[in-house]
């Protein structure tokens, strides 16, 4: 991994894990897009399914990656800064395209500044409460039995002062969810879920529209 602080950013190779992420990232006060939570297929996987638990466009937080095409073309889109798309921008589609576009080799993620943090959990009950600040990722989870809502949040102290009092609960650590899920990750009723879709082990993937389909086809 590649990390840039100055300009805070960071090119992971895709089978790069989430939680290796997190740890190059360690002391650096720089967070990237994601919880702290290790997924299938690691960083390839969680830009092929558009995230995790964010609150926020995902997308734009992906500022470039090299894939390969299901044709077998590797193709650099996008860069290391926000505005640099020339000609099309294949980055934000093939962000959440689950594969149909291709396969990740490498990607370039923005980094965002943070003096403090805080993972925390609490019982669920069903409904995502409205919360001030409101956390950068959250989750549910059924464990044991029993439901969980995970929320992680990052900023300046105060702000995460302000979210620890508004969420309350538990604190959390780091987590590794890939036992849930080894037929893969993918969309349908299952014991994960976050703000955009229920995970469900070999769960599939969304119904692409037409215009992606025959962007894969020109790929």
């Amino acid at each position: 991994m590649e990390l840039h602080a100055a300009d805070q950013y960071l090119v992971a190779p895709a089978e790069a894990g989430l939680l290796e992420v997190y740890e190059r990232l360690s002391g650096t006060g720089l967070f990237p897009p994601f919880p702290p939570v290790e997924l299938p297929g690691g960083v390839g996987g969680l830009v092929a399914r558009g995230g995790f638990a964010q609150a926020f466009f995902f997308p734009a937080e992906v500022l470039g990656l090299t894939f390969k095409t299901p044709k077998g073309r590797v193709v650099r889109a996008g860069g290391v800064v926000v505005k640099n798309v020339q000609g099309y921008d294949l980055v934000r589609p093939f962000v959440g395209s689950f594969g149909l576009l291709g396969e990740a080799l490498e990607v370039v993620f923005r980094l965002r500044p943070g003096r403090a943090s805080a993972f925390l959990r609490r019982p669920f009950s069903g409904e995502s409460p409205a919360l001030s600040p409101a956390p950068r990722f959250l989750f549910a989870l059924e464990e044991g039995g029993a439901g969980w809502l995970y929320a992680y949040h990052f900023g300046h102290e105060k702000e995460v002062a302000r979210f620890q009092e508004a969420f309350g609960g538990e604190e959390a650590g780091p987590m590794d969810l890939r036992p849930l899920f080894p037929q893969g990750m993918g969309v349908g009723e299952g014991p994960l879920k976050d703000l955009r879709f229920s995970w469900a082990d070999g769960g599939r993937a969304p119904e692409p529209p037409e215009a992606f389909r025959k962007l894969a086809e020109a790929l």
